[in-house]
């Protein structure tokens, strides 16, 4: 039946308002999607990639064997899309002293967890597959970050106190797995363990006074500007500075941490820090509460729903791309399998030490997604000097699928509910999703965007 409804149509049947369509059927399938994702704890990225899969049969039906600009259209929603994702996950992490214990707990997990699986998976790739070791600890890095994008989404029925674990690490995992997968990259052509610790260096410090400068001068004007039409300016900006940052070979994602934070801790970073001898701040007379509480809440906006929409076509372009008869290689299976115990291993051992009362209950909750689907793509479009067809692009899937299925399983086991969630207002909200939580204390009276609710 649906080969019979595609065959009705031809290449030359598709132009603007076809894809327009087209657009608007996946972000409303998307949403619905994300709904049954809510309400079963079945991940959405599943339905996303299974509706590229069906969107690739049916354009081949039609005689088209593959998309046009696929790599452009890949490596733009990528480029736009790691922004987003970066910021959305920055915006999420409040700074403390009573948070200070399980923001430790849990950067220190995402980074050793990171390291480790990344060094026990290159070293199977380097030894199975025949994979240099530069290479191998490339796609190794990839398949170590877990999926934020999944995770923050998936964790509403949990304890309050796990499900801001699993936001933290979730987070982390995607901030250092990013982090290091660009710097190992950057210094490709370092001779010996000293340069790469002095490029890195002066890498990471460069990077860090630009990011802090701009954050702080882009905070500032912000507040400052009384046009409706500001935010978008300010992405413009930080999009602009990002680029020029990577094209000097830097590292231009700090720029985003840094402004997320700046932007959702403003009363640390200019009240706290910048004191006199008299206990005053120097900066604290520059921001006004009302209009950062504000900012804040509409930058929230912005990122779920531009996040929202840039997941939804990046995962179905990636389902548009896999080839399906890879799932029939016994290696291809044996491979993705093995990786995913690996990873599962490794996190074990680290969740007893760094959550020894009760390491198996967030065990499985450790799905690979967007960043690493995003990572890989920008191995073979910027770096195809890496590219090593040993390794079959049907492991990654294996993996994926793996692990957001055994999520699944475990989610459903220990059942979801509506928890009581208590804001730092003292007001008890009842919310499946932390992100949602936040928006509506940060600002009771903002209105709740649909993908707040639904946020892959």
């Amino acid at each position: 039946m649906l080969n019979s409804f595609f065959d009705s149509f031809s290449i030359d049947d598709i132009g603007a308002f076809s894809l327009v369509i087209g657009g608007s059927v996946i972000i409303i399938l998307s949403y619905f999607a994300n709904l049954l994702a809510k309400k079963t704890n079945i991940p959405s990225v599943l339905v996303l990639i299974g509706m590229g899969i069906l969107l690739r049969q049916g354009l081949t039906s039609m005689g088209m064997s593959e998309i046009p600009f696929e790599n452009l259209a890949l490596e733009l929603l990528g480029t736009v899309g790691l922004i987003f994702i970066l910021l959305e996950a920055s915006l999420d992490l409040e700074l403390s002293k009573e948070k200070l214990p399980l923001i430790i707990k849990s950067a220190s997990l995402a980074l050793f967890s990171l390291a480790a699986s990344s060094l026990a998976i290159a070293g199977l790739l380097n030894y199975a597959l025949g994979l240099e070791w530069f290479t191998a600890v490339i796609y190794a890095i990839p398949l170590s970050i877990m999926s934020s994008a999944i995770i923050i989404p998936s964790v509403g029925g949990l304890s309050l106190e796990k499900k801001e674990f699993m936001v933290y690490e979730s987070t982390f995992s995607d901030i250092w797995g990013i982090m290091a997968f660009y710097l190992v990259l950057g210094n490709q052509q370092a001779e010996g363990t000293a340069d790469v610790l002095k490029a890195i260096a002066i890498n990471l410090g460069a990077s860090l006074v630009i990011s802090i400068a701009v954050s702080y001068l882009l905070v500032y004007v912000l507040q400052k500007i009384t046009s409706s039409v500001k935010l978008f300016l300010s992405i413009a900006v930080l999009i602009l500075i990002y680029s020029i940052q990577k094209l000097l070979h830097l590292s231009p994602l700090i720029l985003i941490l840094i402004f997320g934070l700046m932007l959702n801790n403003h009363k640390i970073f200019f009240v706290r820090i910048f004191k006199n001898k008299d206990g005053e701040s120097w900066l604290g007379g520059l921001l006004d509460d009302k209009k950062m509480a504000g900012l804040r809440h509409d930058f929230h906006i912005l990122t779920l729903e531009s996040a929202f929409v840039i997941r939804t076509f990046f995962f179905v372009l990636f389902g548009a791309t896999v080839v399906l008869a890879s799932l029939t290689d016994i290696k291809v299976i044996f491979y993705g399998l093995t990786i995913s115990v690996i990873l599962y291993a490794v996190r074990f051992v680290f969740l007893r030490i760094f959550r020894p009362k009760d390491p198996s209950s967030l065990l499985y909750i450790a799905p690979r997604g967007l960043i690493t689907i995003l990572l890989f793509f920008q191995i073979s479009s910027n770096y195809p000097e890496h590219v090593d067809a040993s390794f079959d692009g049907g492991i990654l899937l294996v993996v994926i699928l793996v692990t957001c299925i055994i999520m699944t399983i475990s989610l459903i086991q220990k059942g979801t509910g509506i928890e009581p969630v208590e804001t730092s207002d003292g007001v008890l909200l009842l919310s499946e999703n932390p992100l949602e939580t936040k928006l509506e204390s940060s600002n009771p009276q903002a209105p709740v965007s649909p993908s707040q609710e639904t946020q892959e």
